[in-house]
């Protein structure tokens, strides 16, 4: 399995603060919970790597 590789499975994404001032992502489908708990800095490293990913898409899109 990989990015292209596309897969007929839903899921739940939530994403929050935690009481420990971890930033948790949390995945649940197919039967399974995946919490996944980041430092802010972590967490803004993940943001600017979801928008930087966006962007690519964008203009990926843009070219067709």
């Amino acid at each position: 399995m990989g990015i292209n590789n596309e897969r007929d499975l839903e899921a739940n994404l939530q994403i929050g603060p935690t009481d420990r001032g971890m930033v948790r992502l949390f995945i649940e489908g197919g039967g399974s919970e995946i919490p996944m708990d980041f430092d802010p800095a972590e967490a803004r490293e993940i943001a600017e790597e979801i928008l930087a990913a966006a962007k690519a898409a964008d203009a990926l899109r843009s070219k067709k």
